[in-house]
């Protein structure tokens, strides 16, 4: 199989190398952004449970921030995805895990609901600002295996995402909720690596503005796809959300050991994406999509209605078959409209996992305060079955083609 690190043909070898050192030093540098970024993303589940401790939050209200959490650095990663498109400025990537990191290591200096609305809202804008740029920029000049180069700067994200439980509520037992403030610092560092070490353009080409024909053309398989990463986000993100109220809630668990567990369920995804990217260059972006919408849900059905070792084994191979489609869909995304891979980006990973968040992440609280978390998630554990049905509908790819 081709080296990942694959460029277009030069006649000049040296200059080849050189770009292809580049290449590896800048995934290196994204994939280290994009574990920072998604560290500080996940940091609301993990101070939830103190957070609603503090403010008296009902589940309602606590669905509602989680909501926004998501518009912000979710939904709004669309218009992100146009402005990189628009202006090709690299500050959309070196600037955003400084914001990301001061604004939500700052949650537990808000005084009120209000004020956990307003940072919130104001991290998530870091967060969207990183991922549509930098998911196109770190696949630029590969000309073969890109589901293994994606999905190693996506596992790295996912990585950071699920440590990002454990780490904030290791500095919130340490230096209490005021003091975790100081999450801030690795953020800060980062962005400072990415200024003065990631060097080059983020786009591939000089051409600028949002064109709507490239993806008129494609816009049946894009709406699968899109729909494909919306169902499996109702799951992800609401788990994500809602697993350390329901752990300390319902099955007894210390804040800690919430956080740990999700922390490990989350670590499980990254394995996950890291392992569908292999397999997409191997069987094909369709198949990988089958076997994961199909295959994480018995495993989910398990953890709730099982116990102890045996039922957390299933919560984490549920999550490590379930986001074995991250990298998959965003690079079939991009191969269908190359032209507007910064917009492509962002609707197969921020915005369609934010609007599922939007949607379900109140509704899921509202529905909880009426029942419970464990019958709620429970029942979400099934969605991924209209997945698997709606996968079907994708067109099988040529066999000479990459997935």
């Amino acid at each position: 199989m081709a080296s990942p690190t694959a460029v277009v043909s030069s006649p000049d070898s040296t200059a080849v190398e050189q770009r292809v050192q580049t290449g590896v030093l800048a995934l290196l540098l994204l994939s280290c952004g994009h574990f920072f970024i998604d560290l500080y993303s996940s940091a609301l589940g993990a101070l939830q449970p103190l957070l609603v401790a503090k403010t008296g939050m009902s589940l309602t209200l606590a669905g509602t921030l989680g909501g926004v959490l998501v518009f912000s650095s979710s939904v709004m990663q669309l218009f992100y995805g146009f402005l990189s498109d628009r202006f090709h400025t690299r500050l959309f990537t070196v600037l955003a895990p400084a914001v990301a990191g001061i604004f939500i290591s700052s949650l537990g200096l808000a005084p009120s609901f209000g004020w956990l609305l307003l940072l919130v809202f104001l991290g998530g804008a870091g967060i969207a600002s990183f991922h549509p740029q930098a998911s196109g920029w770190v696949t630029r000049g590969v000309a073969a295996a890109r589901g293994r180069w994606m999905a190693v700067f996506i596992s790295s994200g996912t990585l950071g995402f699920a440590l990002g439980p454990s780490f904030f509520s290791l500095f919130a037992l340490r230096l209490g909720l005021e003091r975790t403030w100081w999450a801030a610092v690795p953020g800060v560092a980062a962005s400072v690596l990415l200024i003065f070490c990631l060097r080059g353009s983020p786009a591939a080409s000089t051409s600028r503005g949002f064109h709507l024909a490239p993806l008129r053309a494609v816009w049946r398989p894009l709406l699968i796809l899109y729909l494909l990463v919306f169902i499996r986000s109702i799951v992800q993100v609401t788990y994500a959300q809602f697993l350390p109220l329901y752990l300390t809630r319902e099955r007894g668990f210390s804040v800690a050991a919430a956080n740990y567990t999700l922390s490990l369920y989350l670590a499980a995804g990254a394995l996950g994406g890291l392992l569908g990217g292999n397999l997409a260059d191997r069987i094909g972006g369709r198949r990988v999509i089958l076997i994961s919408m199909i295959g994480s849900v018995p495993f989910l059905l398990y953890f709730f209605g099982g116990s102890g070792w045996a039922a957390l084994a299933g919560l984490f191979a549920g999550g490590l078959v379930l986001l074995f489609t991250i990298p998959v869909n965003v690079i079939m995304a991009q191969e269908l409209a190359p032209a507007q891979v910064g917009t492509v980006s962002a609707l197969m990973m921020g915005f369609s996992w934010g609007t599922a968040g939007l949607l379900f992440i109140p509704l899921t609280g509202w529905a909880a305060d009426l029942l419970s978390l464990h019958q709620v998630l429970r029942v979400l554990a099934l969605f991924p079955v209209l997945g698997f049905f709606l996968t079907l509908a994708l067109p099988k790819p040529d066999t000479n083609a990459r997935p």
